[in-house]
């Protein structure tokens, strides 16, 4: 493993008791809402009927959005490196009387059966914390032929116009568009992944993938969840969060 997961996996152990907070927070919401304006699912109609689907979060986390899922009637197995996240997803599912797999696993390199899924799904999990020249291809090999890749991850203006000492984003160009790919804060000790429009368009077709949708997020008059690296304001001008949606040819 690249020191990426490591890095990753401190760094989400040391968030794990903040996140278990707001934990309870999403557990409790009635529908799948996407990122820190909670984009009803219901409005964007991303994901359609998933009932009696195979699904697998990438990168689960608490598994807030694989418990939606559930809900919904699909087969989730959630999929992450951090066990104190998933200490706090199986206490989640204790608590609301709900089962499903949440396995230890590196979303680069699963360890799942091939073409099992109907469904791989990222919110902010794999989609971000993953390199995705890794995590890419092992999704194309867990869906099934014409299965769907959803993933959410922050939108590319935000952090082009973000600085590595200042993570809040700006209105003034911050960073090279030319060769994005992985990207450190100063104050962070994880590490993040982020492409291109057009590298990432390259990545999903050279994986056998057909771009269907991508839905830059417009939040509204919502609230915004994390100010603290994007501003409300921004978001509510500029897209703050990309949404991907492909299929397997």
């Amino acid at each position: 493993m690249d020191d990426h997961v490591d890095r990753n996996r401190a760094a989400w152990t040391a968030h794990a008791p903040r996140f278990a907070v707001d934990a309870e927070w999403a557990w409790a919401q009635p529908e799948p809402g996407w990122g820190q304006g909670t984009v009803p699912e219901s409005e964007l109609q991303v994901l359609g009927d998933v009932a009696g689907l195979d699904v697998v979060e990438l990168g689960c986390g608490t598994a807030y959005f694989s418990a939606w899922l559930a809900r919904l009637g699909a087969n989730v197995t959630g999929v992450d490196v951090t066990p104190a996240q998933l200490e706090t997803a199986r206490r989640m599912q204790a608590e609301h009387g709900l089962e499903f797999p949440l396995l230890e696993r590196n979303a680069e390199d699963t360890g799942l059966p091939a073409e099992s899924f109907d469904l791989a799904l990222s919110e902010y999990g794999a989609s971000l914390w993953c390199d995705p020249y890794r995590w890419i291809p092992e999704a194309a090999r867990l869906l099934r032929p014409g299965g769907r890749l959803v993933f959410l991850t922050n939108g590319l203006l935000s952090i082009l116009t973000s600085a590595p000492a200042d993570e809040c984003a700006t209105t003034e160009l911050k960073r090279d568009l030319f060769g994005l790919h992985r990207v450190e804060w100063d104050d962070e000790d994880g590490v993040e992944f982020h492409l291109p429009h057009g590298a990432w368009i390259d990545l999903l077709r050279d994986n056998g993938f057909a771009v269907q949708r991508l839905i830059e997020l417009d939040i509204g008059d919502r609230e915004w969840r994390h100010p603290n690296f994007v501003p409300q304001e921004w978001a509510r001008r500029w897209p703050a969060e990309e949404l991907w949606v492909a299929r397997r040819a």
